[in-house]
This record gives structure tokens, C-alpha cells and sequence, in this order.
């Protein structure tokens, strides 16, 4: 017996009941930074337990931290290695705030482009998300801190996402939605947290198949499951199923929350328009405490085995202990306590430079007609509504107030060596937040921390913004660089794929009148642009956090080549599956899974899809010039190709390898799935050989009486730069049925 597994067996034995209990249902933090917390034990030397949001930086409340870019704009980099220092930089900070687990990564893959948490998620793609999760995970727990991967399962609208019933069958759950999980158990996540919604009828919390039989079952998740907050739906349900920890087990505007608070949970028919709608995403926040007195009444009553709350406490103190945070009987701290380690750091130059090289990384090239990089002297007309601030993401639990930030107006005026003007064009587009109905999240944490941007402070007009101001600035320019963005939040989705307010009117009267026009969008996944044939370039800048204009100003003067590539398929609003109400948002509680396995670029591979992608998955352009060549099969996982930069400069490639199934395969299958892919830098005149190891669960499909099985057969390999894009391809011989 190992010495993790002695102590923990100690504890479990001292505990009584009672003190079991209270380490299974969340209280409120005595020091009001943590969004979730446990009291410990003292007589037992159990410490206090702080869980904290993510994922885009550390959210302690009435604290800083620093603002990484968004989920997806760390997929689009198609660098797990990124996420990997992105996770264990967070986890520092984490430390450095007395915080013990992460509320990170959130994998839920991009099925409705409208949701309003795709900037949280990382990809359409499993493959592609699988690889970042594992690589988020791996860095959170290399420093020390519970990496909680989220929203198990299914959990792919903001709209009714409390109640709503996602109608999936086993095969789709398999290939597509579970397998980003899956990894992240495989790369030995301490800890799962369950969604809100149903899945075929069953809330998460309360579905044991899909936690106790899968999750802890069948992949032998070994850490411990919490739900979502006030998404605890039953005592014995949970318990039984599989959930470890209710988070909070106090009900808010009472006095174990806010002993000064008279504060009640607004009603939805109180509140209008974006307010209602954004309510009508919340969960019941009165509901709480379900673990605490209810969980003994069951065990007394025989509802709930009595050895369940010895696993469910097992499970956190293994955690617990794994992370160095318990003593064994002498006193002595547990092995794994990070002795040889800091503290944790918080606004490091490390971290500023992860967080600037991340967003530039992520940056995707879209279009451009020879418009990029700008020219050193070029006089530049910046035009946007909000180019005074830097985007730092969406609203809700992933909100992070930095200690410093760079807006796009204050970066570009650092970089450029030419004449910088400035006009806002029309009215700011303001930002969107779950925190505005709910007061008593960070209530006075604004005034307290923001310090935000004016347009006074960055030396801009004040005045009303025009149209007319901005196209005479961009006429008196060399070159017009354009920033738009939409506005998203947790609890509620997009109306619309079209950019807010008048900015598609401002970016179209722009090109017009420059002589180029460059657009910068920042936006949480895809968005229509209605104007893309009139400008020069467009750069898909996501949401970069705090060092978005330092960035972007290195995309845009080609001091870095545009790494990114778009983890998720831009395409026309109504062409994407999830189409039509039955299947998105609904109908009577259900939205109907019906696509199955085609969902992103699988769905607009089909036959029968009359439209094509706007920008297909996996595309972005370069500013050197590549080429693929001599592509070859090295085993029956590893394909090669070698790859050349003919340009005088550097350029980043990100190689992706698809397969393509056997004709005799005897279901449906896509007509290509990612497999594979690299990231590689290539000096001016480089040539490099790659070798790209294939996902095995590419290769296979999920077939409900054998499992994931690979059928016989020859399968195509493309080399390519896109999911539309491909380069080389090779043959692939698979003899026999294989299991994955």
C-alpha cells in the first residue's frame, strides 16, 4: 500500500459522519476570493479547499490576474504544447491566490455556432480538442493545482441550458461529444464537472450511466466529479449516479451566504429582453444543499449506501493528497506538497509574454490580397468602435481582470513608425454579462479593479463617433485596420452571426474610400462578413485577452506569421446542422442530435449540403510561402511529409492530417476525419521532414454491440492545409477489424 493511499485510509477512518458530509457540499469562502470551498477539518490536519474559475485566467474575486486569450483562440494556434504552458501558467497564478483547483479547461465541442460559450470550448473537432484539453490538464496539474475539465456532456447551447434535453444517440456521443473527456481522463484529470442540462431525458448530475458507468466505470476516473454551480438536481439521483460534490451546498441571499444580504433571486418574469433571456440560462440558485442533511437521511433510509460517502470523500482527499495538501498522522505534509516549488506567480513577465504569444499564435489569416504585413512607415488609420480597449473575452465565470492590458490603438501606436490616426466610426459595442442580473457576483469588483479604458485615456476624440469621420481618416491614410467584434456571455447565445450595431454598415463605407482596408475581427467563433470581397485582408484575432493590441500589431507588421487556423468551420448562418428549432434550440425541452456525426466540417463534406464554407476548418493563410511534397506511409499509425518555406522570410505551417474510410465501410461515415496535426516554424528557405502519428480513434467508429472497432480496408491519408485543402495523399492498408 503507497503512502497517498495510508493516509488517505487514516482519514477516512478518523472522519465521523458528520464531518464527511460537510466535505462533500460546498460553503461560502471566509475570505471571498474562491467561486467554490470547503472548510477542512482541523483536528485532522484537513486544509481548507479553494476551487477557482477559469478558463481564461484566474477569476478570484476582488483580485487580478493575468487575462490569457480566449479557449479557442489557444485551438487555433493547433499547439497542445500552448496549452500545456497557458494551464500551468494559470495554475501558478492559482496558487499565488491560495487557490487549490482550476475550473479548467472547458471541452465542449462547437456544435451551434450561435452558443454564447464557444469562445470557452476549444474546437468542432474532437481530435483537435482532445489534444488541447490533454495538454490544458497536463500543464494545471505539472504545478500543483485539480484541473477540472467541463461541461460533462452534451453541453452545447447556453439557450434553456439548465432544462434543456440534448437527444443524442450512443454512436454520436462516442465519436464526437464524449471523446475530449475521455482524454482528459486519460491524461488523469483530478476532477470532472457535470453540465446542466439533460442528456436523453437524465440531468447530468442524476445520470448514472454516463458518470458512474462510463465515466468512472468504464475509463476508471479515479478523481472526484462536482457538479455545476446550483446544478445539483437530487440527493439520492446524485449520489448514486456518481456525483462527489454539491457546488455550493448553501443557497444564495441567505444568511450562510451573505449574513448582511436582503437580497432575492430575481424572477425571469421581472426582467426584460436581454436580462430575461440570460435568467432563463441561470440555474435555480435557491436550490442548493442537497449533500448536507438530505444525503444522512438517505444513508439512515438505505437510499444511498453508506460506503458512497466514504468514496465520494476517497475521491477529494486523493485529490487532496496528490496535490500535497494533507498530512499523515505525524504532521508531516504529504508527498507531491511542492516543496520544491514557488508559491505560484502572478504577472510574471513570463506569463505576459505566454499570454502575447498565445493570442499572435492564434491569430488566423482569413483573406489577404498582398494588404499584410504593413509596411514600417505606412501611415495607418485605426477604426473601430472599442479600439480604446483591449477584448479580454466574454462574460460570465471566465471573466479575468489583468493588472494590464494593451488596447489595439496603444499597441499599433507602439509598433507603427508611420502617421497612427484614430476614429471610432459609430458607438462602442458594449459588453455583455451573465454578472449584470446577478448583483451579488463581484458586486463592487468593478469599481474596485477595472480601471477601464476611456477613450479620454488612450487620447481619442470623445465626441460622437461617425461614419464620415472614419472614412475621411481612412481616405487620408495609406492603409485603413479595421477592429469589429460581437458581444457574448455564459447563459445566453448569439441572436445572430452578424456582427452587433452598425459596424458591417462602418467596415463597408471604410472600403470604400482606403486605398486598402484590413479588418480585424474579434469574435468568439464564427461570424457572417457580408463585406469580405470588398476589403484586402481580414484577420480572425478572436477574443486575445490582455495583450491584444501588442499582438495583433505584431501580426500586422509581420513581426510574427499568423499562426492560426480555424478550429471551427465559418460558414453562412443558416447552413450549419443545427438549423432548424427541433434540433437547435428546440422543441418542448429536446434538441434533437439528428446530424449525428456531422456536425462542422463533416456536415458540409456531404453530397447533399448545398452550401459551402465560408472559410472551411483548418484554413489560414501565411505570409511565407509553403509547399507539401514526397508524402509516405511509415507504419500503421505514422504518415511522413516533407515541407518547404520558399519565401525570404519565416512561416508558420500547421500540417493536418485526414483520413478518408474505406468505401466498404458499412455505416455512414464522414467523408473525412482530422487525425492528426503539427505546428512547425519554418525559416526563410527551410525544408523539413514530419512525421504526423494518426489519432487510433480517427481510425475507428463506435459501433454499439463491439465498441470502437477500425474496419479493414484501405483508408486515403490527405496531407493538407485545410479540411478543403489538401496537398498529398497516401494509401493506407488496414487488413483485418481491429479494435481501437
Amino acid at each position: 500500500m503507497n503512502d497517498t493511499s495510508q493516509r488517505v485510509d487514516f482519514l477516512l477512518d478518523a472522519l465521523t459522519r458528520e464531518e464527511k458530509l460537510r466535505l462533500v457540499s460546498g460553503r461560502t469562502d471566509p475570505d471571498g476570493t474562491a467561486t467554490g470551498y470547503l472548510p477542512g477539518v482541523d483536528r485532522l490536519g484537513v486544509p481548507e479547499f479553494r476551487l477557482v474559475d477559469g478558463p481564461l485566467g484566474v477569476r478570484a474575486e476582488g483580485k487580478r490576474a493575468t487575462a490569457f486569450p480566449a479557449s479557442i483562440a489557444v485551438a487555433a494556434a493547433f499547439g497542445p504544447e500552448l496549452a500545456r504552458e497557458m494551464g500551468a501558467a494559470m495554475a501558478r497564478e492559482a496558487r499565488a491566490l491560495d487557490q487549490d483547483a482550476l475550473l479548467a479547461p472547458g471541452t465542449n465541442l462547437i456544435r451551434v455556432p450561435h452558443c454564447g460559450r464557444n469562445f470557452e470550448y476549444y474546437s468542432e473537432d474532437p481530435v483537435l480538442a482532445s489534444r488541447t484539453t490533454a495538454g490544458a490538464v497536463a500543464g494545471i496539474h505539472d504545478e500543483d493545482v485539480i484541473a477540472t475539465v467541463k461541461h460533462y456532456v452534451a453541453n452545447n447551447q447556453e439557450t434553456d441550458r439548465v432544462r434543456v434535453s440534448s437527444e443524442v444517440d450512443e454512436r454520436t456521443l462516442r465519436e464526437l461529444y464524449l471523446r475530449p473527456f475521455r482524454a482528459a481522463v486519460e491524461a488523469d484529470v483530478g476532477s470532472v464537472m457535470t453540465a446542466y442540462n439533460r442528456v436523453n431525458g437524465t440531468h447530468m448530475s442524476d445520470h448514472e450511466r454516463l458518470v458512474g458507468d462510463v465515466l468512472k466505470g468504464e475509463w476508471g476516473f479515479d478523481g472526484y466529479v462536482v457538479s455545476d454551480w446550483y446544478g445539483t438536481e437530487s440527493t439520492v439521483g446524485a449520489a448514486t449516479a456518481g456525483l462527489d460534490l454539491e457546488m455550493p451546498g448553501v443557497p444564495v441571499g441567505t444568511e450562510d451566504t451573505d449574513p448582511e444580504s436582503d437580497w432575492e433571486w430575481p424572477a425571469g418574469d421581472d426582467l426584460e429582453g436581454e436580462a430575461a433571456e440570460i435568467m432563463g440560462g441561470l440555474p435555480d440558485g435557491t436550490k442548493a444543499g442537497l449533500f448536507g442533511d438530505p444525503l444522512a437521511a438517505a444513508i439512515d433510509a438505505g437510499e444511498v449506501p453508506a460506503d458512497r460517502l466514504d468514496d465520494m470523500v476517497r475521491r477529494l482527499l486523493g485529490q487532496l493528497d496528490r496535490i500535497g495538501r494533507l498530512e499523515d498522522e505525524g504532521g508531516e505534509s504529504g508527498s507531491g506538497d511542492g516543496s520544491s516549488k514557488s508559491d505560484g506567480e502572478l504577472d510574471t513577465p513570463r506569463h505576459r509574454r505566454l499570454a502575447e504569444t498565445i493570442a499572435a499564435r492564434g491569430t488566423v489569416l482569413l483573406e489577404n490580397d498582398d494588404a499584410l504585413p504593413l509596411g514600417e512607415e505606412t501611415d495607418i488609420a485605426v477604426i473601430g468602435p472599442n479600439v480604446h480597449e483591449a477584448r479580454l473575452g466574454g462574460g460570465g465565470s471566465s471573466e479575468t481582470t489583468p493588472f494590464r492590458s494593451t488596447s489595439p490603438v496603444a499597441g499599433l501606436r507602439a509598433r507603427a513608425a508611420g502617421e497612427v490616426a484614430v476614429a471610432r466610426g459609430v458607438d462602442s459595442v458594449p459588453d455583455l454579462s451573465l454578472f449584470d442580473v446577478l448583483p451579488f457576483v463581484g458586486e463592487g469588483e468593478g469599481e474596485q479593479l477595472a480601471d477601464e479604458p476611456t477613450t479620454e485615456s488612450v487620447g481619442i476624440d470623445a465626441s460622437d463617433p461617425s461614419i464620415d469621420a472614419a472614412v475621411e481618416a481612412a481616405r487620408d491614410a495609406a492603409a485603413a485596420v479595421v477592429f469589429v467584434r460581437d458581444r457574448t456571455t455564459e447563459a445566453k447565445d448569439r441572436d445572430s452571426l452578424r456582427l452587433p450595431g452598425e459596424q458591417d454598415e462602418l467596415v463597408a463605407a471604410v472600403a470604400g474610400a482606403a486605398d486598402e482596408t484590413v479588418v480585424v475581427v474579434n469574435s468568439s467563433g464564427p461570424v457572417e462578413l457580408p463585406w469580405r470581397e470588398d476589403v484586402d485582408a481580414i484577420l480572425e484575432a478572436w477574443y486575445p485577452g490582455q495583450a491584444d493590441g501588442a499582438a495583433i500589431a505584431e501580426v500586422l507588421y509581420g513581426d510574427r506569421d499568423p499562426g492560426g487556423r480555424l478550429p471551427v468551420t465559418f460558414a453562412p448562418e443558416g447552413a450549419y446542422p443545427a438549423s432548424n428549432e427541433r434540433r437547435y434550440p428546440g422543441v418542448d425541452g429536446r434538441a434533437h442530435y439528428e446530424e449525428g456525426v456531422f456536425v462542422g466540417y463533416r456536415h458540409f463534406d456531404r453530397d447533399d449540403v448545398e452550401a459551402e464554407p465560408t472559410y472551411p476548418f483548418g484554413h489560414g493563410h501565411s505570409y511565407a510561402d509553403l509547399s507539401y511534397r514526397a508524402a509516405s506511409v511509415v507504419d500503421d499509425r505514422t504518415v511522413r511529409v516533407t515541407i518547404e518555406n520558399a519565401a525570404d522570410r519565416s512561416g508558420r505551417e500547421v500540417v493536418q492530417a485526414y483520413l478518408r474510410p474505406p468505401y466498404s465501410s458499412p455505416v455512414d461515415r464522414p467523408v473525412r476525419e482530422l487525425a492528426g496535426f503539427e505546428s512547425v516554424e519554418l525559416a526563410a528557405g527551410e525544408t523539413r521532414t514530419l512525421e504526423l502519428e494518426l489519432e487510433s480513434r480517427a481510425l475507428g467508429r463506435y459501433d454499439a454491440e463491439a465498441g470502437w472497432t477500425i474496419d479493414p480496408g484501405t483508408y486515403t491519408v490527405e496531407l493538407a492545409r485545410s479540411a478543403r485543402d489538401v496537398r498529398e495523399t497516401v494509401s493506407l492498408e488496414v487488413d483485418s477489424e481491429n479494435e481501437v
